[in-house]
């Protein structure tokens, strides 16, 4: 099968993506010439602050949101850190109690665990078998003390996408803060702080082509949240350290692509995903899709083969030339089944075959094919 793959096909982006080439082009300056540090008063200083601010602008832009309430940080990890646990503190006269799901990357739910070794209650709602939460369910857990919730916007194993809108409402209502990790959905589907009712939003640049280790932490204004790192006065007082120029600068042209296209880039990978999931489960006996079908994010088919174990297809697949994964990146070289398969309820004999291809937009129709082709005989291969 590899002799008929000519080039590596990159199907994990939901891991990471590659990095665009005009983001690099917008990065370099600051890596060299232009290296100055923002807090300083002179020249070098300064055109290192405009850049910087200038990108805080196109974060702000890509989802209707004032720069103000921009925060930058090392990444969606940091991100989901600093909200939880900051509001968790901030909000401690108030309430111990904090809602989130038992599918949540293990950024929110490592830091629900932290809390609850404080003395912090956390309720870990259930999902149905598709993924979602239910909105009815959210509102059911609210206590007199909560005080934050915390639902991701897209699942980053199964793609499903949660109902944000409802359970942003049912937390206005109960005057409790949402906060909501949209690592894997912002840039790839429109996101509108004007009309979806959250109070913090995370992010992370390497997932829509921009680089690593960097991120931001959407706050919406008059959302009291206080330091995660001390130090000096970066980011208004908020984040200390001296702020990675190059990054932020290539996270906001990074952003200024992925919505340049958005809406024309949602309808080819959703075409390409479905026609990808329609050949898998009719060409290949005992596959399922996990995640709902259409509530769904735009490049994401997880599957599960009957009786295979999906660590083995992986190899099988790498030695075609395909790049795919088994879940969660952060879960790589564990042997269990993932829990977001176990919260779904996934029969047992089809739990332990599961994969995660991830499309993108340079992720053409003949990528499908071959990978697909690939899927049929190794599949075929480790049921024998």
């Amino acid at each position: 099968m590899s002799s008929l793959i000519q080039k590596e096909i990159y199907l994990d982006n939901a891991a990471t993506t590659q990095m665009a080439a005009p983001v690099e082009e917008a990065m370099r300056p600051f890596l060299r010439e232009k290296f100055g540090n923002a807090s300083t008063m002179y020249g070098y200083g300064e055109t290192a602050r405009e850049a910087m601010e200038a990108a805080r602008v196109q974060i702000a832009r890509s989802l209707e949101a004032s720069p103000s309430e921009i925060f930058f940080t090392s990444g969606g990890s940091e991100s989901d850190n600093w909200a939880i646990k900051g509001i968790a503190g901030a909000k401690k006269a108030e309430g111990c109690h904090l809602i989130t799901t038992k599918i949540e990357h293990h950024a929110v739910l490592n830091s629900c665990a932290y809390l609850e070794k404080l003395g912090y209650q956390v309720t870990y709602l259930d999902v149905d078998a598709y993924g979602q939460v239910s909105p009815e369910a959210v509102a059911a857990a609210i206590r007199p003390d909560t005080t934050l919730i915390s639902v991701m916007f897209g699942n980053n194993e199964i793609g499903t996408i949660e109902p944000v809108m409802q359970i942003g409402k049912i937390a206005r209502e109960h005057k409790v803060l949402f906060h909501t990790d949209a690592v894997q959905a912002y840039a790839q589907l429109p996101i509108s702080v004007r009309q979806y009712p959250v109070d913090l939003l995370s992010a992370s640049a390497h997932k829509f082509h921009g680089p690593k280790g960097v991120g931001f932490l959407y706050v919406r204004e008059g959302t009291l949240l206080p330091s995660f790192i001390h130090g000096g006065g970066q980011e208004r007082g908020k984040r200390a350290g001296t702020e990675n120029i190059a990054g932020i600068v290539g996270m906001g042209k990074a952003a200024e692509l992925a919505f340049s296209d958005l809406r024309q880039r949602i309808r080819r990978e959703t075409m390409l995903r479905n026609y990808m999931m329609e050949k898998i489960t009719h060409e290949i006996p005992g596959s399922r899709i996990n995640g709902h079908r259409t509530k769904r994010l735009p490049g994401n088919v997880n599957v599960s083969f009957k009786n295979v174990d999906g660590a083995s297809l992986l190899i099988l697949l790498e030695e075609d030339g395909i790049c795919a994964s088994g879940g969660s990146a952060c879960n790589t070289g564990e042997s269990r089944v993932s829990y977001v398969i176990e919260a779904i309820g996934a029969q047992e004999e089809y739990a332990a075959g599961t994969i995660r291809m991830t499309l993108c937009g340079q992720t053409t129709r003949q990528d499908v094919d071959l990978t697909v082709e690939s899927l049929k005989q190794n599949v075929k291969r480790l049921r024998v």
